[in-house]
């Protein structure tokens, strides 16, 4: 059978950008649908407005500290407004930038929504295509739990609170992960008073209790109120607030809530019975091959249910295609650790297997944590908060790494590699680290482990031999 293209795309955020382009460079017949903006809610409506927010707010917070050191004079500026200007480097970065990727792909872009007409053929709008193999990629949406009195609120999520006119004086944010910690401190920082309320116990609950405690404490400082293990009952418009209700007792108020409290599949416009796909209320069901239970249709990213960040959805992308175009290809997601950050000020970075973990699977482990206020060039550039955590065995096996700090985003990834490479602790004692960079703390923790081992006596007697024997 004669189709019109060697593949069909459906969603174009991290995981179809990365089939789609991939595709084209190979040299494949490739047609994309997005029924919004090319790039997904990671561009458009999440990692990166919100990396610009947070940028905008810690200058602000920058000029308070120097103010409070007493190294600086004059008003603290007021940013009422910085959402129009996020919203300009968002425009450039797609027009200018992204949308350049596509050169050699068929968009069918704003169009609406794509449905399965068959296991070959999509439809959107009054267009028909069809394609040897098509792959679905269209992510996730913001979850609403089931709370008395939700339908009655004006309620944010991350897909409309970059379209404030301005900043709020106050705001409650449901959820204590990734979105509702960045936007926590960033709003803060721009002068609105945050109130973070979850279920979870701890902070960043995917996440080291320890990082999520550290994060806690510094929240309290800049202003932030944060109430963990809540269960809410009710929400309501009083007194041109909002009400939130605990089962507790606690009632918190504020001009705006924050919904950001998990994510969920939205699977409805796709019509997959038409194709046979199988899935279930959570995700797409696939195989490791990123195949669903029709065998030329793929699921990558956040649809199939699997980790849901927006590089796991790259790389997904990429094994799948690289799977679909060899039939000799495995690649499989699982076999590659997936390091993540959250980045609020200071940063919560993790990779591998948390401590929990280790300890349901019986592992014996050791603990070997270097701190930043015990670092000198931390304590210099003032960012001495924080810790490295590593979970290794006595031979230098390496399990899991939790950094909180300045940096941590990008000293996970040495520790990723080190993981997915099975690289040992002393490998890492032996490669010259930049100083004074914070990923000197990595070497630090190389050598904390190897000062352990040197704590032996048979060691000790055994360097004393051959020191005296020379």
């Amino acid at each position: 059978m004669e189709y019109d293209f060697d593949l069909i795309c459906i969603g174009l955020g991290p995981a179809g950008m990365a089939v789609s382009i991939m595709g084209a460079e190979m040299g494949l017949k490739v047609c994309a649908i997005e029924k919004s903006k090319v790039g997904g809610e990671c561009m458009n409506v999440g990692c990166i407005p919100s990396k610009s927010l947070l940028r905008i707010s810690k200058l602000r917070y920058a000029t308070a500290k120097l103010r409070e050191m007493g190294l600086m004079d004059g008003e603290m500026p007021d940013i009422k407004a910085p959402f129009p200007k996020i919203s300009g480097y968002l425009d450039y970065i797609s027009d200018k930038k992204t949308l350049n990727m596509f050169a050699k792909v068929n968009l069918i872009l704003s169009e609406g929504s794509a449905s399965f007409v068959d296991s070959h053929t999509v439809r959107v709008g009054e267009k028909s295509v069809s394609a040897q193999r098509i792959f679905i990629a269209t992510g996730t949406e913001p979850m609403l739990p089931p709370i008395d009195g939700l339908s009655d609120i004006d309620i944010m999520t991350n897909l409309n609170i970059f379209n404030l006119a301005e900043v709020p004086r106050s705001m409650t944010i449901i959820g204590g992960g990734a979105i509702g910690c960045e936007l926590a401190q960033a709003f803060t920082r721009l002068g609105s008073r945050c109130t973070i309320v979850q279920m979870d116990e701890h902070l960043i609950p995917l996440g080291d209790k320890e990082a999520g405690k550290l994060l806690e404490d510094v929240f309290k400082k800049e202003g932030i109120d944060v109430h963990n293990s809540k269960k809410i009952i009710s929400l309501k418009n009083e007194d041109g607030k909002i009400c939130l209700q605990t089962e507790d007792g606690i009632c918190i108020k504020s001009e705006k809530l924050l919904m950001a409290a998990g994510r969920k599949v939205v699977l409805d416009e796709l019509d997959l019975d038409n194709a046979g796909v199988k899935y279930n209320r959570r995700a797409i069901e696939v195989d490791e091959k990123y195949r669903t239970s029709v065998s030329h249709i793929y699921a990558v990213g956040d649809c199939n249910g699997g980790v849901m960040l927006s590089h796991a959805a790259m790389h997904q992308g990429m094994f799948a295609i690289m799977n679909a175009v060899s039939p000799f290809a495995m690649f499989k997601f699982k076999n590659h650790v997936i390091p993540w950050t959250v980045f609020t000020e200071p940063q919560v970075s993790y990779v591998g297997m948390r401590e929990e973990d280790l300890k349901k699977n019986g592992i014996r482990y050791e603990t070997h944590i270097a701190k930043y206020e015990d670092y000198g060039a931390a304590i210099a550039e003032n960012v001495g908060v924080g810790f490295v955590k590593v979970y290794t065995n006595y031979f230098g096996k390496v399990f899991g790494v939790s950094i909180v700090g300045d940096g941590s985003g990008e000293m996970i990834n040495e520790w990723a590699l080190i993981i997915q490479k099975k690289i040992r602790l002393h490998s890492i004692l032996f490669l010259a680290h930049s100083f004074p960079t914070m990923g000197f703390l990595s070497k630090r923790i190389a050598e904390m482990w190897m000062m352990k081992k040197m704590s032996s006596s048979f060691i000790q007697k055994l360097c004393i031999f051959f020191y005296r024997k020379v």
